[in-house]
């Protein structure tokens, strides 16, 4: 229902696709991975179309943080390396199957960059996107694991040195890339701000504040790939339950 939502109110594209989710799965883990098996099978249907349509920029509109994985790497494949990813999320989203929690959505950055199922998923990205042309921002809940992100080797910036562009700007300069793919994971926003996302966590970005990062990125460098992802409009699915249960409806 979010992503229908976002589609609803974004302005119309003149290609658009629809990558067709299962809704008929058991909460089943598989080589650490939850889902596993749908997972697979979204990826593959996903890439199918991306090859049919040849897009040169994409917008995607989610869903979790997953369904950034392929659409990016898609662009990575398609421009040859040169992109850079701003990923911006409250949470850093480099889980690794073996760790506690295994929903994929909390894998997607690490997944981006071919270090989840390399058998399995990473087989199917036509790109592995290198740790160090990734890079975090407004990011504020590590779940345990900020030492990941120096395992890893991807960049970060706090909430405090994202409130303005200049830092992002600099990061982008330094990775000599030309064109650059942004996920925006709505959790990153403050919830004084807006809370329309999986996770709330406080002292995050203002609207304005993302706003100005991503069309500084856009000002500056070409823009390839955007995704809106985690939207989850609570009021929306209250409201749907409801009329359920009147009659005529």
């Amino acid at each position: 229902m979010g992503a229908e939502l976002l589609e609803f109110l974004a302005p119309k594209s003149a290609k658009t696709a629809r990558v067709p989710v299962s809704m008929e799965y058991k909460r089943e883990s598989k080589n650490g991975i939850l889902n596993y098996d749908e997972i697979l099978t979204q990826t593959k249907a996903a890439l199918e179309l991306l090859e049919k349509q040849n897009p040169d920029k994409i917008l995607t509109l989610g869903g979790e943080c997953s369904v950034s994985v392929l659409p990016f790497s898609y662009l990575g494949h398609k421009y040859k390396g040169d992109v850079a990813v701003v990923w911006i999320d409250a949470h850093k989203d480099l889980n690794l199957p073996g760790d506690s929690y295994e929903g994929y959505h909390a894998m997607a950055l690490a997944s981006c960059c071919g270090l989840v199922d390399k058998e399995g998923i990473a087989k199917i990205l036509p790109y592995h996107f290198s740790p160090k042309d990734c890079i975090l921002v407004g990011v504020r809940d590590f779940e345990g694991k900020k030492e990941r992100l120096e395992e890893i080797g991807v960049s970060y910036l706090s909430p405090e040195n994202s409130k303005a562009p200049e830092k992002l700007l600099q990061w982008l300069k330094n990775s000599g890339k030309s064109k650059v793919v942004v996920h925006f994971d709505l959790d990153v926003l403050d919830p004084s701000e807006l809370v329309m996302a999986v996770g709330v966590v406080e002292n995050g970005l203002k609207i304005a504040e993302v706003l100005n990062l991503i069309n500084a990125i856009h000002a500056n460098y070409e823009l390839v790939g955007l995704t809106i992802a985690e939207h989850l409009p609570r009021v929306a699915i209250k409201l749907h339950n409801m009329m359920r249960e009147l009659p005529l409806l």
